[in-house]
């Protein structure tokens, strides 16, 4: 469809504020020198975005320019989502028409210090598709070739694709915690993040217990492949629960949830000398008895997204390691119509209906999300566990 631009149209989440997001027609964009023009047909919500709609804006920019991206809301939402390749722009190597690829989202310039040094997570001039500029929850969007990892390859399909950003963010997790084969290390909240994170610790050969107060996410981690669950109690520390459990503290605890309590309980949990990696983010500052690090020598670290070179293709590689595929995190794809009914208000107010929650720009109605074509998949590329641990 052409609009008054006389440019096609497209279908889009557009974020103007909070709990104000519209279902809005917009030219498809064009991609500019090193940029590919991407068809998505599956992207995916997480809490950052449920919080931009529930209390924004936060991070994403409204009624001022971005200081990096210089983009002025209002604006696509969507950080999390793979396409297929339907136009490149000048400067573009690697990447032909029809691949599927999966976005990091997050653009850095490779040329700074931070980039250089292999940080480029921490890149000077680093913004974030769906949150500083336009995302992917529309039928098209525009992302630097740089940011994008081809995987049809590996056999993923679109849902596939979706899911190798949060898998990065996870596995970037459990590299911060140095985790080797056979430590114990313990998943506080099996969520969009925690999930994947067990399954990537789990694959690494150490033994994990995943702790969560909803039965089903903990029978969903048991598919993962952890080696114990353990059921939380509202209101109480898990940390006798967990020593009981595993039989003594354990090398490593993954902080998931950002609750207030759940840095000291896993302080209470982790062995001398053990690692304590802090993913969720609460919204309050946290107080805690720096006693309890230093006597300990507790290394207590966080973990910011995810580096593309480092990350991104061994992320990819685990999302194609499980044959059954994903479709107990994420079992269904939305409609756009459907994304705040079904997909941001239920996150918003605590009670997601699933781990993973996929939206489908071009559907009418849900539809049941797939993940991975495990018949198809190269195995020969699954590299993640050779260097899961390295720095």
């Amino acid at each position: 469809m052409l609009g008054r631009s006389g440019r096609a149209q497209m279908r889009a989440a557009v974020y103007h504020g909070a709990r104000d997001i519209r279902i809005e027609s917009l030219p498809v964009p064009i991609p500019g020198p090193g940029e590919l023009l991407l068809e998505v047909h599956s992207s995916g919500i997480c809490g950052t975005d449920a919080l931009e709609w529930d209390g924004g804006p936060i991070l994403t920019p409204v009624d001022e320019p971005h200081p990096v991206s210089g983009h002025r809301g209002p604006t696509i939402l969507g950080h999390e989502f793979g396409g297929r390749v339907v136009d490149l722009g000048p400067e573009v190597e690697g990447f032909g028409a029809g691949d599927l690829v999966a976005c990091v989202a997050g653009i850095s310039c490779g040329a700074c210090a931070a980039c250089m040094a292999g940080t480029s997570n921490f890149c000077d001039t680093y913004f974030t598709l769906g949150i500083d500029a336009h995302g992917g929850l529309a039928r098209y969007v525009v992302a630097g070739s740089a940011a994008c990892l081809e995987v049809g390859r590996l056999g993923l399909d679109d849902d596939g694709a979706a899911l190798v950003q949060p898998m990065s963010v996870a596995l970037h997790a459990v590299r911060q915690g140095r985790l080797r084969p056979g430590e114990t290390a313990v998943v506080l909240g099996v969520g969009g993040v925690g999930a994947f994170l067990a399954y990537a610790a789990a694959q690494l050969g150490a033994e994990v217990l995943a702790v969560d107060l909803d039965p089903a996410r903990l029978a969903v981690a048991e598919a993962l492949g952890v080696s114990a669950v353990l059921r939380a109690v509202p209101g109480s520390s898990p940390a006798s629960g967990v020593l009981g459990r595993a039989g003594s503290p354990v090398s490593v605890v993954y902080e998931v949830t950002g609750a207030p309590a759940a840095l000291a309980a896993a302080l209470d949990m982790v062995r001398p000398r053990g690692r304590v990696v802090q993913v969720g983010l609460g919204a309050d500052p946290v107080s805690i008895d720096m006693r309890r690090i230093t006597l300990r020598e507790t290394r207590l670290v966080g973990t910011r997204a995810q580096v593309f070179e480092a990350d991104f293709a061994d992320a990819a590689s685990l999302i194609a390691s499980r044959p059954e595929g994903w479709s107990d995190v994420a079992p269904i794809a939305l409609p756009l119509d459907q994304l705040v009914s079904d997909g941001l208000l239920p996150m918003a107010e605590g009670r997601p209906e699933r781990i993973k929650t996929l939206i489908d720009p071009w559907a009418t109605s849900i539809r049941p999300a797939s993940g991975a074509r495990a018949g198809s998949i190269d195995r020969s590329s699954h590299r993640a566990l050779e260097r899961v641990i390295a720095e």
